[in-house]
């Protein structure tokens, strides 16, 4: 009888690694020929085990058949936890392609947001450019990516031509709605002073020429701070900025206040040919880099204490 048992647990597990080696090539029947194998590796276990221990003198027909039976149970639950680690591994894959297609999905409704707020620029009705700066704003804090960019645009459409006509009374109030709105998303989307670690991101402005009123970036973080030709109007604030880039502001002029107390400069600051017709405020300034006043002037009441530590 144990060789019986013997023999035909040799047999089941022969069919067993048959069946498993045709599993391995017929990869769209491969669960079943698996669950198949490893009925028959268990069964043959059993029998072949049982069967040895029977053959041995004085065995006990109990032991051996619980024996037996562990040995098979040890395959099917080795089975078991193959099953669900593959179970785990295709639910895996499964969120990690729902994540990819739902970042595709982000990515393609923000384009086409950023796409058509770009157009929308472009309109004559102020209060559609207004919207569609903000719409660029909602672009930028949803994807940081699109930050540097959406600054780019702001800067871009506040280096546009704007003629300030000699009598206030005639200036296009809607225009210059646009141009507020402008301005002040630019300091919203730049991260403050108070917030700023080594991984704080530093966006560029490029001002070049353009006509600013009310500008206001204090306590921001700057990376490099173009301003050359500017035109200043009436109160305008760099108070408390930390300028990691260089800094120009080549020939610009402030037609009214400039408050630029404790801003730091990391690198270059320039102000070459830098005149002002009202006060200017530079107490506390900290040049860490190299500085230059060549042609600048300040006929108004000015506050120079500044700090040249670089």
């Amino acid at each position: 009888m144990w060789l019986a048992l013997v023999i035909g647990g040799g047999v089941l597990l022969l069919a067993a690694g048959v069946l498993a080696l045709v599993g391995l090539r017929r990869s769209d029947r491969g669960s079943r020929l698996w669950l198949g194998a490893t009925f028959l590796v268990a069964t043959g276990l059993l029998a072949l085990v049982t069967g040895w221990l029977l053959g041995e003198p004085g065995a006990s027909k109990g032991e051996a058949l619980k024996t037996g039976g562990l040995a098979a149970g040890a395959v099917v639950a080795l089975y078991a936890l193959w099953i669900n680690d593959r179970k785990r591994r295709t639910d895996e894959q499964r969120q990690r392609l729902d994540s990819e297609r739902a970042e595709h999905d982000r990515e393609r409704v923000a384009d086409e947001r950023f796409a058509r707020a770009v157009d929308l620029l472009g309109s004559e009705a102020g209060q559609v450019r207004v919207g569609a700066l903000h719409v660029l704003a909602g672009v930028a804090r949803s994807r940081p990516e699109y930050t540097q960019t959406v600054l780019d645009l702001f800067c871009a459409y506040l280096r546009w031509p704007f003629e300030r006509p000699a009598d206030p009374a005639e200036l296009d109030r809607g225009e210059q709605q646009v141009r507020l709105t402008a301005q002040r998303l630019i300091a919203d989307l730049l991260p403050r002073t108070a917030d700023e670690t080594p991984q704080t991101p530093r966006y560029d402005l490029n001002l070049t020429g353009a006509d600013l009123e009310y500008f206001d970036i204090s306590e921001r973080v700057v990376g490099e701070l173009t301003m050359r030709y500017c035109l200043l109007h009436d109160s305008n604030s760099l108070w408390g900025c930390h300028v990691h880039g260089d800094a120009w502001f080549t020939a610009a002029k402030s037609l009214g206040i400039l408050h630029a107390d404790d801003v730091v400069f990391e690198r270059k600051a320039w102000f070459s040919g830098f005149t002002a017709t009202g006060r200017v405020r530079m107490a506390r300034v900290r040049y860490l880099g190299p500085t230059k006043f060549d042609g600048s002037q300040f006929p108004g009441v000015t506050d120079p204490g500044a700090d040249s530590s670089g």
